[in-house]
């Protein structure tokens, strides 16, 4: 989910989007990906982390890696149960990882992520490849430099693999909207079960990762595009501070609440990715600027990092669906197992944010989006030109849902108007000072844990997406950390546990849901289900 939208639009099919590539080099790389590699090489479920060290100890290449994950993005994506969930392919993916093979033969490393391949949501500036938030209006965009974030992962050596599909506009066009369609990419299913929803607006980063398409990959959120994809697909996935990771070349949906974060299989492999994308950017106006950042977030990764936590326990996100319930149940069994301290806690102003932050989204929507598609270049340079464009083109861009929220945000006004003003300190208040941040303090916690939201629902162009038991809103409203980590199943859907914390505590969460993972081991490969009853 882009968004949150007062239960209605909390996030955002045919086969109506553009050929995979949608461009010069295209064909090119289709090939490339569809031949079979002489290597024999198992990349499902090869962790980063693993593939990092083989490659360190030489027995494994980058061009190698990079292309058995071509392979399989044939095998799986394009063919098989055919995911959808890459909507373009990088086509100096294999060159790009020659070249850093070279370099390791030379001596040199550039990075943490030397040679691993990463996947980055398709609204996320990469150059000479189109960035189109999967809309067709912007299938032609392509911008001329790098997002700061995908500079970051350049410099750590990262292979860009290629661009991943998400729910239109990140899920902020229609209050009808479904999880994982977009225009461009169509309609993204889950991997664990193909006619259930992977979620979003993350959903192609989210259902790639699951699926070993990638090592890891980027996500983007506003309230739950981050971890609701991570946990109905079996993911970890890190909502980080607003701030720690530059929006810098991501088409925008709230200034006040955008984020980039990891989503990976592992915990250490959320860790890694996280050191490289975390940054200060002088061009984010929420960027850290009081001193330095943990230069590698793995040294919090600690198999004890749970004894002697006190965390409270959000129960008013639990008591939509049994299974999430016992699954919950178990989880906190296992953290009090690890050393945890747990006691129920209760928001006073639990959900009171929601109408005052889908006000902010709806006026920084906008303005954010008319200065991106202006600096970008983009083929249109406004969010009204966008809204005639769908309009003319209604039949291929808009056959499910329409563009509602579009047409609420073009008939506000600026970010100077009082209704902004006011929204804009009640959504804050409520979900942090008097919302996680009260409960924090007041009961002297090192986080709130809960279950991250129900299992995956079928997939529905009728009626959108029934977004049940979510627990993430509280976090994205307050521009605070939170991470996912799997915890158990519902007839072979996953299941996922949250942990929140306060600003700038990334490192401590990642403490705390490693030391769960492992205790757990709670992941499951997909196993590409047609459907749960047959």
């Amino acid at each position: 989910m882009g968004a949150t939208l007062l239960g209605a639009a909390l996030v955002g099919a045919c086969d109506g989007g553009t050929a995979k590539g949608g461009g010069a080099g295209a064909a090119d790389v289709s090939r490339i990906a569809r031949r079979t590699s002489a290597i024999s090489l198992d990349i499902v479920e090869l962790s980063a982390a693993d593939a990092r060290d083989r490659m360190a100890e030489g027995t494994l290449t980058a061009r190698e890696l990079t292309q058995a994950y071509l392979d399989r993005i044939a095998r799986i994506d394009d063919a098989g149960p055919r995911l959808d969930a890459i909507v373009e392919l990088n086509p100096r993916a294999l060159l790009d990882a020659a070249a850093l093979d070279a370099e390791r033969r030379a001596g040199m490393r550039s990075g943490p992520l030397h040679g691993i391949p990463v996947l980055i949501k398709d609204n996320i500036d990469v150059a000479g490849m189109v960035n189109s938030a999967g809309s067709l209006a912007l299938a032609d965009h392509r911008p001329k430099e790098d997002a700061f974030l995908v500079a970051r992962l350049r410099a750590a050596g990262a292979v860009i693999l290629g661009k991943t599909n998400l729910s239109e506009w990140a899920n902020f066009r229609s209050t009808r909207a479904t999880s994982g369609w977009s225009s461009r990419g169509g309609q993204t299913k889950n991997p664990y079960v193909l006619d259930r929803n992977p979620c979003g607006s993350s959903s192609g980063t989210g259902a790639a990762i699951a699926a070993s398409l990638g090592a890891i990959g980027v996500g983007t959120e506003t309230d739950g595009s981050i971890l609701c994809p991570s946990s109905v697909n079996g993911l970890v996935g890190l909502k980080p501070t607003v701030g720690l990771i530059s929006r810098s070349g991501i088409i925008p949906i709230s200034i006040s609440q955008d984020t980039a974060g990891p989503m990976a299989r592992t915990v250490t492999d959320a860790a890694i990715l996280l050191g490289a994308l975390a940054a200060v950017d002088p061009a984010d106006p929420a960027a850290w600027k009081q001193g330095a950042l943990p230069r590698d977030y793995t040294n919090f990764l600690k198999p004890g990092a749970l004894r002697g936590k006190r965390l409270g326990v959000l129960r008013q996100a639990m008591g939509t669906h049994p299974d999430v319930d016992r699954a919950a149940e178990a989880s906190m069994a296992t953290l009090r197992a690890q050393g945890a301290e747990l006691v129920d806690v209760e928001m006073d102003t639990y959900n009171r944010w929601n109408e005052p932050e889908f006000t902010l989204m709806l006026y920084e929507f906008k303005d954010g989006l008319n200065t991106y598609l202006r600096r970008s270049g983009a083929p249109h340079a406004s969010l009204e030109a966008l809204i005639a464009w769908n309009k003319a083109h209604a039949d291929t861009v808009m056959p499910f849902f329409g563009q509602e929220l579009f047409e609420k945000a073009q008939a506000l006004g600026p970010l100077t108007d009082a209704a902004y003003l006011d929204a804009r300190e009640a959504a804050r208040r409520l979900a942090g000072n008097e919302g996680l941040l009260a409960v924090l303090d007041g009961e002297r916690l090192d986080a709130v844990v809960a279950p991250s939201m129900a299992p995956a629902w079928l997939t529905d162009h009728v009626l959108g997406d029934p977004f049940m038991g979510t627990s993430h809103g509280v976090a994205a409203v307050a521009g605070t950390p939170s991470i996912t980590v799997p915890m158990g199943e519902s007839h072979g859907l996953p299941l996922g546990f949250v942990f929140m914390g306060r600003a700038y505590a990334e490192g401590e969460l990642l403490g705390m849901a490693f030391a769960f993972e492992q205790a757990t081991r709670a992941r499951r490969a997909p196993a590409f289900a047609p459907t749960l009853w047959r």
